[in-house]
């Protein structure tokens, strides 16, 4: 009779406490993979370089999951109590984790030892409490259940987690807000298990009491998060803050001093209007210029609509689309007053098209032809941006553009980061004989270049190649000259053109590997740069 009282209680208790466990396990594992999304993309967004980033600082929180586990072992009393204490700390520091990585990272040199001190307490906590909870589990159901329930909702958790952070929680919410959003999912677990489990915690009132505590903390930093991003980024910008907003593929960010406004991407500058139009012009009428013809102009990325301002400048262009993923970068561009000022309304011109999409999709599903494919797309500095970059895209480009057309794509500095420049140059000539490296200096910038490619009436036929790079240069000087007061030029002159094409020592032609999508070598020469310069 007491045997089967016994057993009737057991099967009450497993229907009552088991299920709230494998929630706890299930949000564990949602917070878990949301946390080494959410360092890897501010490490990513402060430090460049998101392939080594999100690769290192999920290998390590594995370790240190690793290490949680083995530590787990030394926990053999009050599991639950201590239990709902790793939950607490978790909540408290994961929720705190951007505010101490933008603190680092604006006040200290010390950003990558904070990162590794945060992923470590933060990777042995969820390591630890995994094997508790299924140690806790496993007092309600038989040990091939509670480990198979526990994988089950452990690996649910991580699907849903890496659906979450990319779709709703970063575009919708931010870094900032995301991780007290998470932080307080946290220690909502902990004050669910100190309610459930109260008869059997003898402090529970204590770590209830504790739990509220830190729950109305992280819901002030919630409500204040908008306020503290902006004081971490009067630090992280020299100029005041204009504008910031979080895309589902980017941080934009707008500063302006006095006359001067600047676009910042993910932290790197995009254009100071000090001087944007010495990259510009330089970027687009060379192409232009150069080309047989001006009807249908392709431009993939340029969302300021800068690159379109200098295009519509030829009475002759028929059509321009423009190509930018981010739709929210082309509104900014349409919309904002500033921007729109200083593209003079040109993505709102009946002339121009825009298409928010990935432009090699668009590309490889075009049935238009081009005359001038204008590139002005970030760096390569991870997978995504690298492909745009590559022999394959290139060839794709050259199929959809008419003969005599020219494409020009901006290749970062040649001084700075001369493999990347040099890589781009032969990968293009690996797909259009004329192809000519050229480069000005932008103050906000430095030294920049760019690399443009013609297409021949047979691009595989050497003696068809066209004018020599002397004729090409009179005629960029002649069309200048003629064409100088209607463009309204503040940069580029005709006795300015040679300089265009000449490099000096120090950026001469390296010894370079063409960018293929198998090896996206140009992602490596990219870091390389940024290590030798930081």
């Amino acid at each position: 009779m007491i045997e089967t009282e016994e057993l009737q209680h057991t099967k009450e208790s497993t229907i009552s406490k088991s299920p709230i466990l494998l929630v706890s396990v299930f949000v564990i594992a949602i917070c878990g993979i949301l946390y080494e999304l959410l360092i890897s993309t501010i490490s990513s967004y402060f430090q460049g370089s998101s392939i080594l980033h999100f690769s290192i600082i999920i290998g390590l929180f594995l370790s240190f999951m690793g290490v949680g586990s083995y530590l787990s072992r030394f926990f053999k009393k009050d599991l639950l109590a201590w239990f709902i204490r790793f939950e607490l700390i978790l909540g408290i520091m994961g929720g705190l984790s951007t505010f101490i990585l933008y603190l680092a990272f604006s006040l200290t040199p010390y950003y990558y030892a904070v990162v590794f001190l945060l992923i470590g307490i933060l990777g042995a906590i969820i390591g630890l409490e995994i094997p508790i909870l299924t140690r806790i589990i496993r007092k309600y159901e038989d040990l091939r259940n509670a480990v198979s329930n526990v994988l089950s909702f452990d690996y649910l958790g991580a699907l849903i987690a890496s659906l979450l952070f990319p779709l709703v929680l970063l575009p919708i919410f931010g870094t900032m807000k995301t991780a007290f959003l998470i932080g307080m999912l946290n220690v909502s677990v902990a004050i669910m298990n100190s309610w459930q489990f109260r008869e059997e915690l003898p402090n529970y009132r204590q770590l209830f009491a504790i739990s509220w505590l830190a729950q109305f903390l992280l819901l002030i930093g919630l409500i204040f998060s908008f306020q503290l991003v902006s004081l971490f980024e009067k630090n992280l910008y020299q100029d005041p803050v204009l504008y910031s907003q979080q895309t589902p593929y980017q941080k934009l960010v707008i500063t302006r001093m006095k006359d001067d406004v600047r676009l910042f991407i993910n932290g790197s500058i995009q254009f100071s209007s000090k001087d944007e139009y010495r990259y510009h012009e330089a970027l687009v009428h060379v192409p232009m210029i150069l080309s047989q013809n001006r009807e249908h102009v392709l431009i993939l990325g340029g969302g300021d609509g800068l690159v379109a301002r200098e295009v519509l400048k030829y009475s002759d262009v028929q059509k321009v689309t423009l190509v930018d993923l981010d739709q929210q970068m082309t509104d900014l561009g349409m919309n904002h007053p500033i921007i729109q000022r200083l593209n003079e309304g040109s993505l709102l011109n009946p002339k121009v098209e825009i298409v928010n999409t990935d432009a090699y999709k668009y590309l490889e599903n075009s049935t238009d032809f081009f005359s001038v494919v204008i590139v002005d797309l970030p760096d390569p500095h991870d997978t995504a941006l690298g492909k745009l970059y590559s022999q394959s895209f290139y060839n794709i480009i050259e199929k959809r553009m008419g003969v005599g057309g020219t494409i020009v794509t901006q290749s970062t500095s040649p001084y700075h980061a001369p493999k990347v420049f040099w890589s781009i140059h032969a990968t293009l000539g690996s797909v259009f004989n004329q192809h000519f490296p050229y480069r000005t200096y932008v103050p906000a910038f430095g030294e920049w270049g760019f690399n443009l490619g013609i297409k021949s009436s047979d691009t595989f036929d050497s003696n068809k190649i066209g004018d020599s790079l002397p004729q090409k240069i009179a005629k960029l000087q002649d069309y200048i000259s003629n064409n100088d007061s209607s463009f309204n030029l503040r940069y580029l002159t005709p006795g300015l053109v040679p300089s265009l094409f000449e490099f000096d020592k120090d950026t001469k032609k390296r010894d370079v590997e063409i960018n293929r999508l198998d090896n996206q070598i140009l992602i490596q020469y990219y870091d390389q740069s940024l290590s030798n310069w930081k």
